[in-house]
């Protein structure tokens, strides 16, 4: 354990910048910093023993400690929150994430992409980003350096719409609440969606969690049909069904749903989530070597553009539904 705590203490650190630098600049968010902090950190000239120090530390928090968070993810949401969506809502939701999770997965395989990266990209694109990624590698067995490229490309997809979004909202015509949702419909982490919903407002930043968070549930079914597919082609990796922090997840989202937990319980929770989540992507960030990356050619840019255009087209398809349908949350 102890020869962790030097790649742990590095990542916390690297945590505690992020969170300074997204308090001066609220565009900026704490978990997509953690990520291009640690592929910064990676990238300096470290001697050979600065590395073998710090590699347990950033391997474990990259694995273990993401597990913990995306548990207390769990704890972020509310059964009765998500129903009230409405059915037509809800089923939208899990239509743009089937559509997009099967798209990406068939264009990376159609491009041939080494290894795992159909199925990570396919996961980080159409549910929660990196948090995603890190949750199917666990049934995939995938290595850190096998997560490099899928998570470098939905940070980087996910940063633009920050951007990218906003700038599109009045030319669409969308209103407050219009916006909210297709943005929590269409970006990939949880804190980018926040940082792009916040700038049309307080009404489209609460449509815009709610509806991000019902993506989020989406996790476990996924990664547990992705085990159950698995298995049945035995590839030989023998993964479980649903993995334990997985079910710690759905533990989590029943104890939010059925026990009203005191809001300071909740943020605590919040901010454990949110420190295990940043240690984690920072460890996940250092893996990403930059050279290796611009190596890989313009085939996985090319899913990640299609995946990002696909994603964001499906929820803006959805808005126009709702909103014709009479949803209450969009009026």
């Amino acid at each position: 354990m102890t020869r962790n705590l030097p790649g742990i203490a590095l990542a916390l650190a690297a945590v505690g910048l992020a969170s300074f630098a997204h308090l001066t600049l609220p565009w900026a968010p704490t978990l997509t910093a953690c990520v291009v902090l640690g592929v910064v950190v990676t990238s300096l000239p470290w001697p050979a023993r600065v590395r073998e120090i710090l590699q347990p530390g950033l391997a474990a928090s990259a694995r273990r400690l993401l597990r913990i968070g995306i548990v207390l993810l769990g704890l972020k949401l509310s059964l009765v929150d998500i129903a009230d969506l409405g059915w037509l809502v809800l089923g939208m939701i899990v239509l743009i994430v089937a559509a997009t999770f099967a798209l990406t997965l068939g264009m990376g395989r159609l491009l041939r992409l080494p290894g795992d990266q159909p199925l990570l990209i396919a996961a980080g694109f159409s549910v929660c980003g990196a948090s995603a990624i890190g949750a199917m590698s666990g049934v995939t067995r995938s290595k850190d350096a096998d997560q490099a490229t899928p998570i470098a490309l939905v940070t980087l997809c996910g940063t633009l719409a920050i951007a990218v979004l906003p700038a599109l909202q009045p030319v669409l015509g969308l209103d407050a609440e219009q916006f909210g949702m297709w943005t929590g419909a269409s970006v990939h982490d949880v804190g980018q969606v926040v940082a792009t919903a916040q700038i049309a407002g307080p009404s489209a930043l609460a449509i815009a969690v709610v509806v991000k968070l019902t993506r989020v549930a989406l996790l476990a079914p996924m990664v547990a049909i992705t085990g159950l597919v698995l298995k049945r082609e035995g590839d030989g990796r023998r993964p479980a069904l649903v993995p334990l922090f997985l079910v710690g997840f759905m533990v989590a989202v029943l104890v939010r749903t059925v026990i009203p937990l005191p809001d300071a319980v909740l943020q605590v929770a919040d901010t454990a989530q949110l420190v295990l989540l940043g240690v984690a992507l920072f460890g996940l960030g250092a893996a990403i070597r930059v050279g290796t990356l611009m190596r890989t050619g313009p085939r996985p840019l090319a899913v990640a553009a299609i995946s990002w255009v696909a994603i964001a087209a499906l929820s803006l398809g959805a808005v126009a539904v709702a909103t014709a349908a009479g949803v209450p949350a969009l009026r």
